[in-house]
């Protein structure tokens, strides 16, 4: 697995332990967490356990959420990335999930879209992965426009951890 790639106007790179503080400005927003269960994280230490969780599953999986920093000032601006879920979601086990977040102040300028189709071309292109998937909060409707503007189709609604989600799914174009 390569360590980065770049588009237009970001670096995807692996998580380090210096975006601890990054991560904390996204995840300590509760604005971010509207549609995530409304948990923002209190302490730094949690942005740090979760980098550490991050970069187990780049050494189990061979993938995982890559940091996404902007290529003209080298700020960490949120995440995007290739997951391998294991847990049962949606009467789906083991499967590749697409998924973003994203610090406040870079909401709305194209971030997600331009991440999210660099890691689809990746995971269908490198990865070799047949489908991939992904869900949001049913109403986080800027996540499902970002959804569908990659491709991905609506398939069902679901009950997770209480909030009703929407699942989506991208075939791989190149596969069978």
């Amino acid at each position: 697995m390569k360590n980065s790639i770049e588009t237009e106007r970001l670096i995807l790179r692996e998580f380090k332990a210096s975006d601890a503080e990054g991560m904390f400005e996204l995840d300590s927003n509760p604005n971010v967490h509207l549609f995530l269960g409304n948990n923002p994280v209190k302490h730094i230490e949690e942005s740090i356990d979760y980098i550490k969780s991050i970069q187990k599953q780049y050494k189990d999986f061979g993938t995982g959420r890559w940091a996404v920093v902007l290529k003209e000032t080298n700020e960490f601006i949120g995440w995007s990335g290739i997951k391998f879920i294991t847990d049962e979601i949606n009467n789906h086990k083991n499967f590749y999930e697409l998924g973003y977040r994203f610090i406040e102040k870079h909401w709305g300028k194209g971030y997600a879209s331009e991440s999210g189709k660099a890691f689809v071309d990746y995971a269908f292109n490198n990865m070799k992965v047949e489908v991939l998937y992904a869900y949001a909060d049913a109403g986080n409707e800027n996540s499902r426009k970002i959804l569908e503007k990659l491709g991905f189709h609506f398939v069902n609604s679901f009950e997770y951890e209480g909030e009703i989600e929407v699942w989506y799914e991208l075939k791989n174009p190149n596969s069978n």
